[in-house]
């Protein structure tokens, strides 16, 4: 399995670019903002890979924000949770009164193909196997995916060290702690995570260190 990244100008989100090897063809993982579209291309370039999906974790717009001119310009599919394919044309319904009046002057459009994920969907991609992990809390349709039982796309859930916001409209602490403790400590403990912001890192390294992990783990009685 190949994996890079860049993070993206603002809000540093990782934009994982995954592939079965360099020459290949690949998945894009949260393009965000400004528009990270000539990024992407320069870095496919570089690999010489071929786009084939985007995948948006969540719906919040450090996500989404190039996922139309990266999707559309390859011309391939955007693959998001049901629950949060509103926020692709709405995305002020995710924010807080901080980005409202930017965004009241801004208009979204989806992707030209845009398909829904639920829990437990299965993409066969890349001759690997993508898993589908609705995992609400940081927005109502949070997705994680698990790729070939090695890596774990954990999306704004988990992070090293930290966990996702849950303060913002669509988030819920009671469903974070409801993933942690049925999403994200059932993992086993050799993935490797990906996060949406930060480094990457180990579900053994946060179930040690992770206080918010250890912390669920002890309400929850899992060790």
């Amino acid at each position: 399995m190949f994996i890079t990244s860049f993070a993206a100008p603002m809000f540093a989100t990782n934009c994982w670019i995954i592939a079965d090897a360099p020459g290949g063809e690949c998945i894009i993982v949260d393009p965000g903002m400004p528009d990270v579209s000539d990024t992407v291309s320069m870095v496919l370039n570089e690999h010489k890979l071929k786009a084939v999906a985007t995948i948006i974790t969540h719906g919040h717009l450090d996500h989404t924000f190039s996922v139309v001119p990266v999707a559309d310009g390859y011309g391939i599919p955007t693959y998001i949770h049901s629950e949060d394919r509103a926020l692709l044309l709405h995305p002020e319904r995710a924010h807080g009164a901080e980005f409202l009046a930017t965004l009241s002057a801004m208009n979204f459009v989806e992707p030209s193909d845009v398909r829904e994920l639920r829990h437990g969907a299965e993409l066969e991609m890349l001759g690997m196997k993508f898993r589908a992990i609705h995992s609400p809390g940081h927005t109502r349709g949070s997705l994680m995916f698990i790729v070939d039982d090695e890596v774990l796309i954990s999306g704004d859930v988990l992070f090293a060290g930290a966990i996702g916001r849950t303060d913002l409209p669509s988030g819920s602490a009671r469903d974070m702690q409801e993933t942690l403790v049925n999403k994200v400590l059932t993992l086993r403990d050799h993935l490797r995570v990906l996060p949406g912001h930060g480094p990457d890192t180990s579900i053994a390294h946060e179930r040690k260190t992770n206080p918010y992990l250890i912390d669920a783990a002890k309400k929850s009685g899992r060790r």
